[in-house]
């Protein structure tokens, strides 16, 4: 179910004195994780999108950004000490459904949540953020900051779907939410009283331009009670000419710097219990330039981590 290899990582540069992500993440089974400070976990899968897929070519084609991804960071160096423990895998169900392929995951992040290193999941589709955070509600109270241009808290009817998440997990149980570059005229009056009847927040895209740190003021107050927090990157937050390979671009995100900025800010809370970048579609970028964005965001929000030794 889990530990399928898919990537072999590489550094890319001919300078030996470029040190990359490619050359020192290395590959790890599930039982070796607490000997690294992060873990890197794909899910290759796109069954749930509502609009357009290919966000199952999503983990490989962030490895292979992130692998070409210096290491250094100014303010606070290199990181390292990251080990990738393959793709989740889906057996031989025949035509399982969405909530089923939730809960076939669901038994996998529990075994990642239980290891002393920090999870990185990455998607696939939104739908899997139910699976990635469920586990945690087991273990206190629980606040997700989602980045997003959509709030993702529609009914489940059929079967979930990419834009039912958070739905999902309020009915589990998550006790904090806010989305961070919601987008105007992108969801429907029902869902956004929704999610302020249940106590969330939504900070637009509009509010993060205005002011990017009160943004993420405004965030760690609407989750100021809680325990433990996840972060989520959905990419379509970002403005379509920086992300266009995701499955619903629009016009009116936050920038790139803006986003980088955030999750440093956010990286750096001891609170934080994992992350995920979601919704990256290959077939549908132009130039790499999703995927690029979606390793940049890993590399910021985890060089703002506390070192193993100082946690």
């Amino acid at each position: 179910m889990m530990g399928e290899r898919t990537f072999d990582w590489m550094g890319t540069s001919s300078d030996s004195n470029d040190e990359q992500f490619g050359h020192v993440v290395e590959l790890a089974s599930i039982d070796e994780a607490d000997d690294y400070d992060t873990v890197l976990v794909g899910e290759p899968f796109d069954k749930a999108v509502i609009g357009r897929r290919g966000a199952a070519d999503g983990p490989k084609a962030l490895r292979q950004r992130l692998a070409g991804t210096k290491t250094h960071h100014f303010d606070a160096g290199p990181v390292s000490s990251i080990a990738d423990l393959g793709d989740v895998t889906f057996g031989d169900t025949e035509s399982p459904t969405v909530a089923d392929l939730q809960e076939q995951v669901r038994s996998i992040t529990e075994q990642v949540h239980d290891t002393d290193a920090f999870p990185v999941f990455l998607g696939g589709d939104n739908s899997m953020s139910f699976p990635n955070v469920a586990p945690l509600l087991d273990e206190g109270t629980v606040g997700v900051v989602n980045f997003d241009a959509h709030l993702d808290v529609r009914e489940v009817r059929d079967d979930p779907t990419s834009g039912t998440p958070y739905r999902q997990l309020y009915e589990a149980g998550l006790d904090a939410y806010a989305c961070v570059g919601a987008r105007h005229f992108e969801t429907s009056t029902k869902y956004a009283e929704y999610v302020r009847e249940q106590g969330g927040d939504v900070i637009t895209a509009e509010e993060v331009g205005d002011d990017d740190i009160e943004a993420v003021d405004r965030t760690l107050d609407a989750l100021g009670g809680v325990d433990r927090i996840y972060v989520s990157v959905d990419l379509d937050v970002l403005d379509a000419p920086a992300a266009p390979g995701v499955s619903a671009p629009t016009p009116g995100g936050i920038t790139s710097r803006e986003l980088f900025r955030m999750l440093r800010l956010l990286g750096s809370e001891n609170r934080l219990a994992g992350f995920e970048v979601v919704e990256c579609s290959p077939p549908l970028d132009e130039g790499g330039r999703t995927a690029t964005v979606g390793a940049r965001a890993i590399a910021h929000l985890l060089s703002a981590r506390p070192k193993r030794g100082n946690r």
